[in-house]
C-alpha cells in the first residue's frame, strides 16, 4: 500500500528538522513534509493545511510538546501525533499517551525505527479516512434509501431506524428504545414475534403491517462481533403492489364472469320468470281450492319460494351489472337530493327494524355523474348499514363538498368488521351476511371507479363501520 499524506515536523533544532525531512521524504516519496520551529507555527500550519502525522519535540521554545498535542488534535482530530524526546521516562510516556500521542520516540532513534513508527501512524490515518468515507457513504444511503431499515436489540427495542421507517410510522422524534412490536398491526404481532425467535437460527422473510402500510421484510441477526445479538431488518412497502395484484385478479375474474353471465342470463331468466308466474297461479288456486285452516301454511310456503326466486333474480342482476357494466350517462347530480331519495326509499324498512336513518350535509353539493348508478351504489351501502345496525341504533348519511370534489359518507352503529375481513370486503362473492350475495360492495366500487372516485372503509369490531365515497369535482359545488 503506497502511503501518502502530510507530515508536520515541530522542532527548534534546525539540523534535526532537516534531517527528519530528508529521512521521511526518502522513505515515503508520496508524503509531503512541512517543518516548523515552534508550537505557534505548528498550530498555524495545522489550521491552514492540516496534517496526517505530526512529529513534535517535547521541549519547544514557546510551549511543551505534551501541552501542544491536545491543541493539535483539536485542530485536526483525524491526525496522529508522535512525541520526540531525549528523556524517555515512564511518566513521560504515560503523560504523552494520556493526551493523545500515537507513540513516543527517543532521540537518537535509528532511521528504521522512525520509518516503522511513521508507517504505522500513516496507515492508521489512511484506514481511518477510508472508514469515515465508507461511513458517510453508507449513512447517506441509509438516510436516503426508499426502504425501511432498522435494528432491534435482544429485548426487541429499536437500536437503529432510518427516516423511511419513521415517516411510515408517522413518528417525528426518535424511535430509539421503543418496542418495535408496538408499531406492528395487532393481527401480525404473533407472526412477527415468531419470526424474531426463529431468526436466531436462520434469516426470516414475512409480510406485516407497520402503521397503515403493508411491508415485506427480511430479518437477519449477527452472531459474533460488537453487533452480536442485534436483529437487522430491511423491508419494502408493498401496499400498492398487493392492492394492484388483487385488482388485477379481480378484473380477470370479472372478465371470466362476464362471458359466463351473458351465456347463462337468458337460460336462467326465462325459467325464473316462468316460475314466478306459476307461483301466482298456484297462490290463486290455494285461495280457491284449499280449506281455510290450511291456507295460511301453504300461503307461507308459496311466499318463501317467491322470496327465494326474487333473491336469485337479484343475484343474477347484480352478477350482470358487475361483469358487464353499462356506460355512464353524465348529468349534474345534487348529492343531497340523492341521499334524501335513498333515505325515503328505505325509511319504512329501517323503522321496522328500530333503526334511525339520519341525513346531514350540504344539500347543494353537485357532481357530474350517472344518477341511477350513483343511487344504486348508495342504496347498496345504506342497505348494508341498516342490516348491520341493531334496534335503537342509527345510520348516518352525509354529503359535503371538499377541496377537490365531494364526499359521501355512510356510518352505522353496527358490530363492525374484523381486521381479517376488511381486506376482502370488495372481493366478489365475499360476504359476512347470511343470505348475502357478496356482490353489493363490488358493484359500489365498480360504479365509483367508473366515476373516477375512490371508496374507503373504516371499521373495527364493536365500533361500527364508516364507508366514504370520494368523488371528483363536477359541475358545481356548495
Amino acid at each position: 500500500m503506497s502511503l501518502s499524506g502530510h507530515v508536520l515536523v515541530v522542532d527548534d533544532h534546525e539540523d534535526l528538522r532537516e534531517n527528519l525531512r530528508a529521512l521521511i521524504e526518502g522513505d515515503f516519496p508520496a508524503v509531503r513534509v512541512s517543518v516548523v520551529a515552534s508550537g505557534k507555527a505548528a498550530l498555524e500550519v495545522a489550521r491552514r493545511e492540516g496534517f496526517s502525522v505530526a512529529l513534535v519535540d517535547l521541549k519547544l521554545p514557546d510551549t511543551s510538546g505534551v501541552d501542544l498535542i491536545p491543541r493539535l488534535r483539536e485542530v485536526v482530530p483525524s491526525g496522529e501525533v508522535l512525541l520526540v524526546t531525549g528523556f524517555a521516562t515512564l511518566d513521560a510516556a504515560i503523560g504523552a499517551l494520556r493526551v493523545g500521542a500515537f507513540a513516543l520516540l527517543l532521540k537518537g532513534f535509528r532511521p528504521e525505527e522512525l520509518r516503522a513508527t511513521l508507517e504505522q501512524a500513516l496507515l492508521k490515518v489512511a484506514l481511518r479516512k477510508d472508514r469515515d468515507a465508507l461511513e458517510r457513504r453508507y449513512r447517506a444511503l441509509f438516510e436516503a434509501a426508499d426502504v425501511v431499515v432498522f435494528a432491534l436489540d435482544g429485548e426487541g427495542r429499536v437500536a437503529l431506524a432510518n427516516p423511511k421507517l419513521r415517516a411510515m410510522l408517522g413518528v417525528e422524534g426518535d424511535l430509539m428504545g421503543q418496542r418495535f412490536v408496538d408499531h406492528v398491526a395487532e393481527a401480525d404481532r404473533g407472526r412477527f414475534g415468531a419470526a424474531l425467535a426463529a431468526v436466531r437460527e436462520e434469516p426470516q422473510e414475512l409480510e406485516i403491517t407497520l402503521g397503515e402500510r403493508l411491508v415485506r421484510m427480511n430479518l437477519s441477526t449477527e452472531r459474533e462481533g460488537p453487533e452480536a445479538g442485534l436483529v437487522f431488518g430491511v423491508g419494502g412497502d408493498v401496499t400498492e403492489r398487493r392492492a394492484l395484484a388483487r385488482r388485477i385478479a379481480q378484473a380477470e375474474a370479472l372478465a371470466t364472469m362476464g362471458t359466463l353471465a351473458l351465456g347463462l342470463a337468458h337460460e336462467i331468466r326465462n325459467p325464473l320468470n316462468a316460475a314466478v308466474l306459476q307461483l301466482h297461479v298456484l297462490g290463486r288456486e290455494v285461495e280457491r281450492e284449499v280449506r281455510e285452516e290450511r291456507r295460511g301454511s301453504m300461503r307461507d310456503r308459496v311466499q318463501i319460494v317467491v322470496g327465494e326466486i326474487k333473491r336469485l333474480s337479484r343475484l343474477l342482476s347484480e352478477f350482470l351489472e358487475l361483469s358487464r357494466p353499462r356506460g355512464l350517462t353524465y348529468e349534474p347530480v345534487v348529492l343531497g337530493e340523492l341521499v334524501d331519495a335513498v333515505v325515503e326509499l328505505h325509511a319504512e324498512e329501517a323503522a321496522q327494524r328500530g333503526v334511525r336513518c339520519l341525513h346531514a350535509g350540504d344539500e347543494r353539493v353537485v357532481v357530474a355523474g350517472d344518477r341511477e348508478k350513483l343511487k344504486q351504489a348508495l342504496i347498496n351501502l345504506v342497505v348494508n348499514a341498516i342490516d348491520a345496525t341493531p334496534g335503537g341504533g342509527a345510520v348516518r348519511i352525509s354529503a359535503r363538498a371538499t377541496d377537490h370534489g365531494a364526499l359521501l359518507s355512510v356510518e352505522d352503529d353496527g358490530a363492525g368488521i374484523a381486521d381479517e375481513d376488511l381486506a376482502r370486503l370488495f372481493d366478489p362473492f365475499f360476504t359476512t351476511k347470511p343470505g348475502g350475495t357478496g356482490l353489493g360492495l363490488s358493484i359500489v366500487r365498480r360504479v365509483i371507479e367508473q366515476h373516477g372516485g375512490e371508496v374507503h372503509v373504516e371499521s373495527a369490531p364493536g365500533r361500527g363501520t364508516t364507508v366514504q365515497i370520494v368523488l371528483p369535482a363536477g359541475t358545481g359545488g356548495g
